[in-house]
């Protein structure tokens, strides 16, 4: 099974988005582990809403685009990992390890939604 981890972060406080040295390093030994441990399909991180951002919102079929920065919203996802799980329980285990590497942070673990759960039956 395939879960997202997203991590939210407040786009008020912009050192957030300026990681050091030493939060990149234990970043990249976390995405190694979870590399040689077969989990780890892909992730990355998002830049600010105020560095290339649109939001699209449709209300009774009709469009509008938002550009950034989206200051009424605090909280935004500012990465993502796609992993590979048996379980919940072992993507949760994965997206504890992954939170470890923040002081203040919310990660949420989303199953993915296979065509195989949606499809209708044959």
């Amino acid at each position: 099974m395939r879960f997202m981890l997203m991590h939210k972060l407040d786009e008020s406080r912009p050192e957030l988005f300026r990681p050091t040295p030493e939060f990149m390093a234990a970043m990249g030994r976390f995405m190694q582990e979870a590399t040689e441990a077969g989990v780890l399909l892909t992730g990355e991180g998002l830049r600010p809403t105020s560095e290339g951002a649109a939001r699209i919102t449709v209300s009774d079929g009709k469009q509008t685009v938002t550009d950034g920065p989206f200051t009424e919203t605090k909280e935004l996802i500012a990465g993502f990992a796609l992993i590979q799980a048996a379980s919940l329980e072992e993507a949760v285990k994965w997206g504890r390890r992954f939170a470890e590497l923040f002081d203040d942070v919310e990660v949420d673990v989303r199953r993915v939604a296979e065509m195989a759960d949606v499809a209708p039956p044959a």
